[in-house]
Parts: C-alpha cells; sequence; structure tokens
C-alpha cells in the first residue's frame, strides 16, 4: 500500500488527473453495467457501457444506447452524477469533498486543482475550488426551476423533476445527455421558447469559463475585467452571432433554432432539429464551432476560444504588421506558440481518427464520419445520427477521441514526455517556408 501512494506521489499532476479522469470512467463503466442500472427489457454490452460512461465523463453526450430507453432510474442517474464530476474536473470534487468533511487539503491536492483548473497561480485555488462548487449548484437550481415550467406539462411530478435536474446538470456540463428516450433529444422542444433560451444560458455560462464568470461578478465593468476575459466574451459573442447566421443561411429553420445549434455546436451537443437532415454546407458550419468549442477553465472542450482569438491575432500580426496583441495588451510569443501547437495537435487527433473512421466504417459518406470525429474531440455530443450503428472497433475509436478531446491533445501528449532543461544551443539557420 505504501508503495502504491509513493507511486502517486510521483507522478505530475497532469497525469494525476489523467489517471483520475481514465479511473472514475472505468468505474462508471462497471457500475452502468450493474443489474440495478440496466432496465429488464434493455440490454447494455461492456462497449456501449464504456462509450456511455466516457460520453458522461468527457462531457460528451454522444451515445450508442439512449439512455432513457436502456437505463433505469438508478442508472440514469450515475450518469448524472458521471456528468456533474466530468464538469467539475476529478480534483475539484475530490478537494470540494474533504473540505465538506472538514480536512485540510494538501499541497499535492492544491496542484491538482490549480492544473485542472488552468490557473497560473496557488493563491486562492482552495477559494476559488469553493467559488466554483457554489456557482455550478447555483446555476443548475436555477436551470432545473426553469426547466421543470416547461417539462411538468408533459409528465407527472417526480418524472419532470428528475428530467428537469438531469437536464439542468447536463446543460451547464456542456453534456447533450437527455433522458426523454427514442433519441429524440429536445426535437419536441423545438418551439419552447422557455426550456430554449434555459437551455442556451445554461451552455453559455457553463462555456464561458469560471474564472470569466467571477471576475464578471466581482469587477461588473467590462473596461475593468482582464485581457482573459475580454477576448472569451468578445469571441463567444462573435462565434455565436456568426453561427447563427450561417446556420440560418444554410438551413430552413427558425432563427431560434439557428441560435440554438449556434450555442449547442459549442460543445453541447443538444438539438432541437434533426442534425441528420442538415444541409453539408450546414455540417461544416457546426463541425468549424465544434472543433473551436468553449473555454479554458470551463466545462466545455475543444481548441477553445482564446486559442482561436490568438491565432486570428497572430495573423491579423503577419499582414498588418500590427502589434501582436489585443484590447491595448500584448501577447506573449510563448502564447502564440502554444495556441499553434494546440490547433496543429487537436488537427492531427481529427485528422488521423477521421481516416480510421473512414476505413472502419466504409458505409457511412466523409462529411458523417467527420462530423462523428470532430463531435467526439470537442466533447459536443451532437450526430448525424450514426453513432448507435458504428461498429464495436469503430466505438472505442470515438472513446479514445472524447477521452483526449476533454483533457487536451496539449496535455495528454505532453503528460507522457519528460522534458529535460538543453544544455546546449545551436546555430541558427532559416529554411524557406511557403
Amino acid at each position: 500500500m505504501e508503495r502504491i501512494y509513493r507511486f502517486f506521489r510521483r507522478q505530475p499532476a497532469g497525469r494525476l488527473i489523467a489517471m483520475g479522469f481514465a479511473g472514475v470512467i472505468l468505474l462508471g463503466t462497471l457500475i452502468l453495467l450493474l443489474p440495478i442500472s440496466v432496465r429488464k427489457d434493455a440490454t447494455v454490452t461492456f462497449v456501449d457501457a464504456l462509450f456511455t460512461s466516457t460520453s458522461a465523463v468527457c462531457v460528451t453526450g454522444l451515445i450508442a444506447i439512449d439512455t432513457a430507453d436502456h437505463f433505469t432510474p438508478f442508472g440514469q442517474g450515475v450518469v448524472a452524477a458521471l456528468i456533474q464530476i466530468g464538469g467539475l474536473g476529478v480534483s475539484s470534487v475530490g478537494i470540494g469533498l474533504i473540505l465538506a468533511a472538514g480536512k485540510r487539503v494538501g499541497m499535492k491536492g492544491r496542484t491538482l486543482a490549480r492544473e485542472a483548473l488552468n490557473v497560473d497561480s496557488y493563491k486562492g485555488i482552495i477559494r476559488l475550488v469553493r467559488s466554483v462548487l457554489f456557482m455550478t449548484l447555483g446555476f443548475e437550481i436555477v436551470g432545473a426551476v426553469l426547466s421543470f415550467l416547461v417539462f411538468s406539462r408533459d409528465y407527472p411530478f417526480v418524472h419532470a423533476l428528475g428530467i428537469s435536474i438531469f437536464h439542468s446538470i447536463a446543460a451547464f456540463n456542456n453534456s447533450g445527455f437527455d433522458i426523454l428516450g427514442g433519441l429524440r433529444n429536445l426535437i419536441p422542444y423545438q418551439d419552447s421558447v422557455l426550456l430554449n433560451l434555459t437551455t442556451c444560458g445554461l451552455i453559455i455560462f457553463g462555456g464561458l469559463g469560471f474564472l470569466v464568470m467571477l471576475d464578471v461578478v466581482h469587477k461588473r465593468n467590462f473596461r475593468k475585467l482582464t485581457l482573459h476575459s475580454k477576448v472569451v466574451i468578445v469571441t463567444t459573442v462573435f462565434l455565436l452571432l456568426i453561427g447563427t447566421l450561417l446556420l440560418k443561411a444554410t438551413e430552413d429553420i427558425s432563427w431560434m433554432g439557428a441560435f440554438f445549434h449556434s450555442v449547442s455546436a459549442r460543445t453541447a451537443g443538444f438539438s432541437t432539429y434533426p442534425i441528420g437532415e442538415f444541409t453539408q454546407a450546414g455540417l461544416f458550419v457546426l463541425c468549424i464551432l465544434m472543433f473551436i468549442g468553449a473555454s479554458p477553465g470551463s466545462t466545455g472542450g475543444g481548441i477553445k476560444t482564446s486559442t482561436f482569438f490568438t491565432l486570428m491575432m497572430a495573423i491579423k500580426h503577419v499582414f498588418t504588421k500590427s502589434p501582436l496583441g489585443a484590447f491595448r495588451r500584448n501577447l506573449p510569443n510563448a502564447t502564440v506558440n502554444k495556441a499553434y501547437m494546440i490547433t496543429l495537435l487537436s488537427a492531427c487527433v481529427v485528422c488521423i481518427g477521421s481516416f480510421l473512421m473512414c476505413i472502419l466504417e466504409p458505409e457511412y459518406n466523409f462529411i458523417q464520419l467527420l462530423f462523428e470525429v470532430i463531435s467526439a474531440f470537442g466533447t459536443v455530443g451532437l450526430s448525424t445520427g450514426i453513432t448507435p450503428d458504428l461498429s464495436d472497433a469503430s466505438k472505442l475509436l470515438i472513446t479514445a477521441i472524447m477521452f483526449i478531446g476533454r483533457l487536451g491533445a496539449f496535455t495528454i501528449f505532453s503528460i507522457w514526455i519528460e522534458r529535460p532543461e538543453a544544455n546546449a544551443r545551436y546555430t541558427e539557420e532559416t529554411i524557406t517556408i511557403g
């Protein structure tokens, strides 16, 4: 036992977080296979349970089997718990339990929290975790109440309450799971203004990132916000507007439907119209939004809004020779280099995943398979409807892509590599580019 403890003590924070996510996924898989979790008239294989657990912990929402039709209320509660753990992060939930027990959080726990929340300093890290937990609880309670006003019209009180709580947790954590049954998602409620706006609100706030929301609460003035908060807010608004306009132009859907899918494509995965009936132009727009994703420190995935913004500013800098920055602040070269690296690695994951899917599933066209892979990598959960019919090999591949997407391609590739300091520098020499 002591040897195991020393082993984990020696592991870097990023590696421990990855192992923690993997452990929760495996535990969730085993629980979802128990008879108490599975409906008597349903069959759940190990691959389907693993796929569901990974999709929940990675807050994706892709489903190989319908959650309501295959799992009992207990199993659905397990899925909701996995979504909550995945959205908050394993380390944040662990620290929350330690604080609830009245125990002191050690240095290793603080390091894990700092790594998970993507902050640079240990200062106030426990207070930040506490704020994150209370903020999450507040948003989800409000979301559940507003959702209940809609679901209570169609379901008995207890059933409507369960659906509302599940939906609020899934929406705030940017996970497109639903328990309405029949693989319908939110299509029956495409005309419900209250549910559409409630869901969009939960997705947007959950995707902004906890640091941004706390910054807004404390300063309440756009000019006083940090550069990170300004970048996230401006980029989010821009993507929502552009996505809405492009989807309305390419699809025969209402303005509310266009706005909803512009919001949902940013890693949430809910749909009020059948995605399989979208045009290829509309699917391509969704692919771009899914690849960009939400913001750092949020419950969403993708390369993140700040990465996209940094790339745009770098391109502007190259062509206009203007300062590399925004809002009267310059961006460090290290930030730009990291943005390039994240985008390149993410594109490699998507390209390799799409290539393998084309080999494994030749009966589907390329845009369907590309859409599935980007949805998995961006932890979105939108699908053209092919997920339940994929082979076990394809489901395992999508499972791996969801895991990579939740932790980040840059993190996955870097935590296993030892990077010793270089003791020598070589002479520089240019090469021809372009």
